[in-house]
């Protein structure tokens, strides 16, 4: 009975560590996932549209810039969130190559650096298609999902850890020096509202990342980062009148060259004062 025993533990531990440790080396990764299946269950629930959370430049040309951060971690189905999760999870061995120089805080760092440039540089390639080329497709055609990310991990892994593969369901492996391309061109090919600017946003910004063009990365700088998105992101949601921020009063002062900040104490609670200075189509990434 004791042989049995442990013949059953050493198959089990061999057959691959259990979940739970899994989740234990990958933190971050499993963080994000988490966070990318509670808002699309909060969009099924609420029937959020896409147009309403993606990114699309005439969105972002009349002042909806929190739309970088929404489009990225939502996801319009579950087949579109189960692939970019599951390509993500493979990814997360970045959180286990400390001696390599990456690591959890190397993750965290530049996965903020992805999902901030690689949706500006999106903008930019649709502003560049539209005002160069008067291609004006590109004027409504909105983004939604987390595969800028995804597509710049893979870049940077592919950049660091050449011998790795990116295992995608279980059952699909790929050599991760070739996978960034063969994957933009797979999902280009079987699915054909898959976004190929976007997609592209998120290998150009990992390379350069990988080659250290972007570089210098700190808790201190990621912190600092991480607080302009969310002022950006609120303030946006403020002057797009897409929430409605009541309590959020924008106020013009004596010099408008110099804003200030204060709170105010009200019978409704605290009121923050800030001085203002004056002055259809969905793609799946």
């Amino acid at each position: 009975m004791r042989t049995f025993s442990f013949a059953f533990k050493k198959g089990f531990w061999e057959m691959g560590k259990p979940l739970f440790y899994e989740i234990l080396e990958k933190p971050a990764t499993s963080c994000i996932i988490g966070i990318c299946s509670m808002i699309w269950f909060y969009i099924q629930k609420k029937n959020i549209g896409y147009s309403h959370v993606g990114l699309s430049y005439e969105t972002a040309v009349e002042g909806h810039h929190w739309r970088i951060i929404t489009s990225a971690f939502s996801h319009i189905s579950v087949i579109h969130l189960v692939f970019n999760m599951s390509a993500l999870w493979s990814l997360g061995v970045v959180e286990q190559l400390g001696h390599l120089g990456l690591g959890v805080e190397y993750y965290l760092q530049y996965t903020l650096v992805l999902v901030v440039l690689s949706g500006v540089l999106v903008l930019a390639m649709y502003h560049l298609l539209i005002q160069r080329f008067k291609l004006e497709y590109f004027r409504r055609v909105t983004a939604v999902g987390y595969s800028c990310v995804v597509f710049g991990w893979m870049t940077i892994l592919s950049v660091k850890q050449p011998s790795s593969k990116l295992d995608l369901f279980g059952f699909l492996s790929l050599p991760i020096s070739f996978a960034p391309f063969e994957s933009l061109i797979f999902t280009s090919i079987i699915v054909p509202q898959a976004s190929f600017l976007g997609h592209l946003s998120g290998i150009v910004v990992g390379y350069a990342i990988a080659w250290g063009l972007i570089h210098g990365m700190s808790n201190y700088w990621a912190l600092s980062l991480l607080g302009w998105i969310a002022l950006v992101f609120v303030l946006s949601l403020k002057r797009s009148g897409a929430v409605d921020l009541n309590f959020l009063e924008i106020e013009s002062v004596t010099d408008p060259s110099l804003p200030s900040v204060r709170f105010l104490a009200s019978n409704s609670g605290r009121t923050l004062q800030m001085s203002a200075l004056p002055n259809g189509n969905v793609e799946i990434v």
